[in-house]
């Protein structure tokens, strides 16, 4: 269930998310407030008010996952000096995959982005990077078995 999981979520993810959950807040009272269409008094339903019941319902449910989601964020924070040269939430890794750099920064599930190069941290790769350091070479089996060295470790603030 939403309610039992952590979020782990970076400052910009946070302010989005909350950006949304107000504009649908908003959307929500200007809908109820408005003119709904009418029921029909016929065996037949208003197709109007059928698409405004289920447009109001998906917007309740959207509502719903946002308020779990953000009753339970982690914010992703930088790790002290100390503990930079390990790989955490929110690194931003350089690794070397048959003989070819990738780039890449692990962040929360709920913004990853393998386009942009965020990958999560739930994702077999983020899984398996966190925790370790420069120089450490990791096995990934996710259909085949790929090699990555770890090359360079940075936090962005």
């Amino acid at each position: 269930m939403l309610n039992d999981k952590e979020y782990h979520l970076t400052e910009k993810g946070l302010v989005r998310l909350k950006a949304e959950y107000q504009h649908l807040i908003r959307l929500r009272s200007a809908k109820t407030k408005g003119e709904f269409p009418q029921v029909w008094h016929s065996e037949d339903l208003n197709p109007e008010y059928l698409s405004f019941q289920e447009d109001l319902s998906l917007l309740e449910i959207r509502l719903a996952e946002l308020e779990a989601i953000l009753k339970n964020v982690k914010l992703i924070r930088i790790p002290s000096k100390a503990r930079q040269d390990i790989i955490h939430l929110g690194a931003k890794v350089l690794v070397e995959v048959d003989g070819q750099a990738d780039e890449f920064i692990i962040v929360g599930s709920l913004e990853a982005n393998p386009a942009t190069g965020e990958i999560s941290n739930e994702s077999p790769v983020g899984k398996a990077l966190l925790g370790h350091k420069i120089g450490e070479e990791i096995v990934i089996s996710s259909p085949i078995k790929v090699l990555y060295k770890v090359k360079r470790i940075r936090y962005l603030s």
